[in-house]
């Protein structure tokens, strides 16, 4: 590996389109509902256990934080959708600053990928599949990561797997990459198309 995930840091938390950084390495962007392992997954590719805060209450994180890894890549963790005993009002508030990260974003040329999670347990939710009609949409480059692997037995992962790469949303070539935090089952091949999607932008 060309370079060291474990040297990371968060530089900014915005909670305002405005807060977004200017200037950064190419932007990695990570996306899911609440509790599908968002956080759990930054830690992992990067090594570090707390870097990104698992929370214990879904849908706590209100802003977009920016964590640059190495001088070399930009990690960007956007809010978790779908909590469902979150005030309407905060709801909207998170979907108007995601909304805001990908069309009223001065730097959006920065990003290269986006890891659209998918919990493999339970499939894709109503959100999941408005999230990834957008991306499918935009053109956006981006992967799903079946999050959550090592909970389903062989022939249910493996059926799953299969149904999600085969859902009517999913744009055809988008790869689906099944991961665990527990075991890290998935690790070595999502820093490799992060790295790859991310060369283009290197000067």
């Amino acid at each position: 590996m060309v370079f060291n995930p474990r040297n990371a840091t968060l530089f900014v938390s915005a909670g305002r389109p405005e807060q977004f950084p200017a200037k950064s390495p190419p932007q990695i962007a990570f996306s899911g509902r609440s509790n599908v392992g968002k956080s759990s997954l930054i830690n992992t590719l990067l090594g570090l256990r707390g870097l990104a805060r698992v929370s214990s209450k879904p849908g706590k994180t209100i802003t977009i934080n920016f964590y640059n890894v190495d001088n070399k890549l930009c990690f960007v963790d956007l809010p978790g959708y779908g909590y469902a005993r979150r005030p309407a009002a905060e709801k909207l508030r998170w979907s108007r600053l995601t909304d805001a990260y990908f069309t009223n974003n001065p730097s959006i040329g920065l990003l290269s990928l986006v890891l659209q999670l998918v919990d493999l347990n339970t499939g894709p939710s109503a959100d999941d599949i408005l999230m990834l009609d957008f991306l499918g949409r935009s053109g956006i480059k981006h992967i799903i990561v079946a999050s959550k692997a090592d909970k389903l037995s062989k022939t249910r992962r493996d059926a799953a797997i299969a149904a999600l790469g085969k859902h009517p949303v999913v744009a055809p070539g988008v790869l689906v990459v099944p991961f665990s935090s527990k075991s890290g089952e998935g690790k070595s091949a999502l820093l490799s198309e992060i790295w790859k999607a991310a060369q283009p932008q290197r000067k």
